[in-house]
């Protein structure tokens, strides 16, 4: 692995660029309500950066911050344009960006994978994904508060 590498990505509309230096130093899938509702889909593929080696190039990001059951903070940011989310920044990963892996320039997803989180909200339909590790939950996840069932992920709901 090259940790010189330079590796671009932006938005759906362009107007967002960024830049990463280096290689992540975590690659992870996570099944968690909150990366479903963010991404729309069925799990975030985040690839986790030092921040000194990201920068946006081109635009603006809009932010949406939380905080999560277990009273992390968790910060996404967006294309304000096109509302493509670019990076989530968690307090449970201080000084690292998490970069959308869908975000990256072709080839995307050019990384092996770490981690698979939140495995007790994957969906059925989604099969085996190669991970070093397969988690139920997150190393953090440690509830201050309850969630409503449609964002605690412990059973999905109708």
């Amino acid at each position: 692995m090259d940790d010189n590498a330079e590796h671009f990505g932006g938005c759906l509309c362009g107007e967002v660029r960024y830049k990463a230096l280096g290689q992540p130093k975590v690659k992870g899938v996570c099944h968690c309500r909150y990366c479903q509702l963010r991404s729309g889909s069925a799990f975030g593929v985040l690839a986790y950066f030092l921040e000194e080696n990201f920068l946006i190039t081109a635009g603006t990001l809009g932010s949406y911050n939380f905080k999560s059951e277990s009273d992390n903070s968790w910060n996404n940011e967006f294309c304000q344009n096109c509302g493509t989310t670019i990076l989530s920044r968690l307090e449970v990963f201080p000084g690292m960006v998490g970069i959308m892996g869908g975000t990256f320039d072709p080839p995307t997803f050019w990384y092996d994978l770490d981690a698979e989180v939140f495995v007790r909200s994957k969906a059925h339909f989604v099969g085996g994904i190669e991970a070093l590790k397969h988690e139920d939950t997150f190393f953090s996840h440690d509830p201050k508060r309850a969630e409503s069932k449609r964002l605690e992920g412990s059973e999905m709901t109708s």
